[in-house]
Formats: structure tokens, sequence, C-alpha cells
């Protein structure tokens, strides 16, 4: 009778739980079991594990063989597990000395020759195996990605013949390091400078980079609302390593991450015909859908009115609290969804509205079908909403003057750090109590919201959206305390709450 204890991890959303891989060999007639809530890819790790033993020329115990994967009511997927369970069987019949196995984690995809496939969720691992302390061997299509833990240890091999090596000292496996730690990038290939015209748009939006606000742009077609959109990444400043280590284990969790992605701004722009599961996450395992992909970026929602309604309804909480928890029968799990949302619209149903040549036929009653299928809720929740009218011939056929991204990114950058030194966080994140705080109002701005929540009937969430919005205007300015004047432009990216 034999046991032999490996430790591995799990992925619960873009956290990797301790798994204890227990390995028992005991009397009676063949029998390979596997227990510990594994689902339907860990149980087929029977055929895979039996097969690569096989092949690599060791003895598959002809025992009663009981596999627990501890804790058992944390639920077990992906082939992740393979390499554990192989290494415990060997450690326990003897094959391998059960002492190598300490201070040690293992994860990878056995294939049935024995070589080791990539996994989902190296980093995430990687930065687990890190806090406890112990160095992690994974296949070596995974190290570029483990390796972006900085101090973790990271073991990379390609079969399960190069970890038993490792593990007797034949052939020990050398640390995986990568040279440098790839800089954050900028996104490159497009440029605010580009557009044409749209002042009063490209002010709005150099508002919602330094502040981190959700914009509506509501506009007819071709007037450069999405180039807009795909602009806004590029006024951002680079993301921090600790920011760009979360956006990377998200990526990681859900098997797109691209090392030469690194530190890259994310930008979303789902189809209008996008489920819910989709924008927000879902399964049976449960995978971070396109709001988390966002996370520390941008999400693009174009033609906004033509997504369902219970999908743009979904959006809700995340928007408020920066985080998706998605709950199933016997798992749940958490990813943060911290975005800007940007989203775009046509007037009405035909998209001409108040254009110049005059095409729009469309009803009251067809506009009004049109706008309404935006709940007051969501539209309540966007910081500002600004209107990109059509360009004239003149504008058009002008040559593009504008700033160029750097420069408004430079000024982004540095408001940004002056939020972060006052209060830790971007302005569109400020609590009640810090709103209180760090944008007061004195006499002048009192009146002026005053006047403002009675005309426009703002809710308080609105009001609470508006000083948030003032308060990045007044650093722009670098201004101390929030004035009239800075609330002035704020209240007017609400004007257009009356057209809904």
């Amino acid at each position: 009778m034999a046991l032999a204890v490996v430790i591995s991890r799990a992925l619960t959303g873009i956290e990797a739980p301790e798994v204890v891989v227990e390995t028992h060999l005991g009397p009676g007639l063949p029998v390979f079991a596997i227990v510990g809530l594994p689902d339907a890819e860990v149980r087929e790790a029977k055929e895979r594990v039996r097969a690569a033993l096989n092949h690599a020329r060791f003895e598959f115990p002809a025992r009663r063989i009981t596999v627990n994967l501890a804790p058992a009511d944390l639920p077990k997927d992906s082939c992740r597990l393979d390499l554990p369970i192989a290494l415990g069987i060997l450690a326990a019949s003897g094959q391998l000395p059960i002492a190598l196995l300490k201070d040690l984690e293992f994860t990878g995809e056995l294939s049935i020759t024995g070589e080791l496939r990539p996994v989902r969720g190296a980093l995430p691992m990687a930065l687990a195996a890190r806090c406890s302390g112990r160095a992690l061997v994974l296949p070596a299509a995974s190290a570029v990605e483990a390796a972006l833990a900085r101090d973790a240890r990271i073991l990379a091999a390609g079969s399960l013949l190069e970890v038993c090596a490792h593990l007797t000292g034949a052939c020990p496996l050398v640390a995986y390091h990568r040279a440098c730690v790839p800089r954050a990038l900028v996104a490159p290939g497009v440029d605010l400078a580009e557009v044409r015209g749209q002042m009063h748009a490209k002010r709005a939006l150099e508002i919602a980079a330094a502040g981190g606000h959700s914009v509506l742009m509501l506009g007819p077609p071709g007037t450069g609302k999405s180039m807009l959109a795909a602009r806004l990444p590029t006024l951002l400043p680079a993301l921090s390593e600790e920011d760009a280590l979360e956006v990377a284990a998200i990526y990681s969790a859900a098997y797109r991450f691209n090392p030469e992605r690194w530190g890259e701004r994310p930008y979303r722009a789902p189809h209008h015909s996008a489920s819910a599961p989709a924008l927000v996450g879902g399964g049976n395992t449960p995978r971070p859908g396109e709001i988390s992909l966002a996370h520390r970026g941008v999400l693009f929602l174009d033609e906004l009115p033509e997504f369902n309604r219970g999908v743009l309804e979904a959006l809700r909480e995340p928007l408020e609290c920066g985080q998706v928890t998605i709950s199933r029968a016997v798992r749940s799990a958490t990813f943060p969804a911290r975005f800007q949302l940007i989203a775009a619209m046509n007037p009405c149903p035909c998209g001409f509205l108040g254009h110049p040549n005059g095409r729009c036929h469309c009803s009251p009653d067809q506009i009004g079908r049109y706008r309404g299928r935006l709940s007051g809720p969501l539209l309540d929740r966007i910081d500002l909403k600004f209107e990109v009218p059509a360009l004239s011939e003149t504008e058009m056929l002008a040559p593009s003057a504008g700033e160029p991204s750097a420069a408004v990114r430079e000024r982004v950058a540095r408001v940004r750090a002056t939020q972060l030194r006052r209060q830790n966080r971007v302005n569109a994140a400020l609590s009640i109590r810090e709103l209180e705080h760090h944008a007061a109002l004195d006499s002048a701005g009192e009146a002026l919201v005053r006047q403002a929540i009675s005309r426009l009937h703002l809710s308080a969430r609105a009001f609470h959206r508006i000083l948030r919005v003032a308060r990045t205007i007044a650093d722009l300015a670098q201004a101390q305390r929030v004035a009239a004047e800075h609330l002035a432009e704020a209240i007017q990216y609400r004007r257009l709450d009356a057209a809904f």
C-alpha cells in the first residue's frame, strides 16, 4: 500500500486555488478512479495518463488506483491535472522518489506520447505558486506567459520524461527567465489627429480618458463616431505593471493571452448580436466575457439600441462595481470588469434625423420607440452624452489639423497621476464620501447645480456623476477646487438625457 501527494492548481475566475493530488495504490482488482469533483476533461485523464506512461516505458500499476483531488468541494476542470496525476502514480508505485515532489507544483496536459501541451491560466498559477514559495513545473509552451510573474520560479519542460529526469537529478530543468519583462505599450496604428473636425467630441473624449468616464455618442452615420471610439485607447496612459498583470491574467484564463500584446490597453468591440454570456461571461465552467476582456481598457458598443435589451441591462451592475460574478449551480467565479464604456448610436431608425440632407422621414413614434430601447437606469450610468454632427464640405476637405494622440495622452497622464496622488483612484471611481471631500461646491456652484437638478430632473446618481466629471474638468484646468465653470461644462454633457 503506497501514497503520494503532488501539489497542483485549479482555476476559479482569475484565482488559482491549490489542489492536492493524492494518489493511493491499494490491493484489489485493477481500477483507476478519480474523485474530488472532477469534470469530464479531468476524468478523461485516466486514458491520457495510461497511454503516456506506457509510451514513456514506465510500468502502469495493475492495482487499485485512487486519485483524490482535494479539497473535494472545489470543482476541477481542464487537462492541467494530467501531469500531477501521472507523477503521483509513478511516485506511489516506487518508480519516482516521493520526497522529490516537495517544494514543487506541477501543471500540464499530457498527450498520449507523453509530450506536454500548454495549459489555460498559466499566469494566475505562477502568481499563486510565487505566493506559496514553491517552484512551478509546467509545459514549455506556457513558460513565456508564466514568467511574467516577477520573481516566480518557473521550470519549463517539454515532456513527462524531462520532468522525471529533473526529479531524479539525471537532467535538471533550467529555471526559465525572460531576458527582460516587456515594457507596457500604448496601442499603435491610429491617431486622434486623423479625425477631422468634431472638436467638441474630441474635448469630451479627453475628459473621458482623464477621469475614466463612460461615453455615449449620438449622430448620423459617417460622422466619425467609430473613429473617435477606436482612438480612445491611444489617449490612455500605459498600464502599470500591476494592472498589466491583472489584464494578462484575465486573458490567460480565457486562453487568449498573447505575449506581444503585454501591457496594451484592451479594446473590445463586440457585434450587436452578442449574447449576454458573451458580453458578461458565462458557461458551465465560467469564462470571462467581453466586459472582463476590456478590463482596464475600452469596451465599444456600436449601434447601441440594436443590442438585445437584456444584454444591455446586464451591464448595469458591472458599470457600478467594476466586477462581475458568474454563478452556476455548483460553482461561481468573479472576474474584474473595470472598463470604460464608449457607445454610439444613430439619432433615429434611419439614422439621418437632423442631417442637412433632410432624408429622415421617421415619425416621432418611431424615434421614440427606437430610443426607448435604452433603459433609463442604463443611460443614468453614462457620464458623458454628446452629439457628433455631420461634417460640412469645408471640414471634410480641410487638412487634418487636430492634436495628435501623444499630446493629449501627455495631459491625460498628468491628470491621472494627480488623481492617484490625491485619492488613489480615477475620478469615475470616487465614492460619495470622497466626492464630498474632493468636489466640494462653493455657493455659486451649488446654485448652478440646484438649477440643473430642477430643469433636467436629475437623479441622485446623475448628480454624483456630474460632480465626478466636473472634478476631472477641474483637474485638466489644474484647478484645486471645482468651480462653477467646471460644473457648467459637466452639466451640458447631460443635456441629451431629455432626448430619451
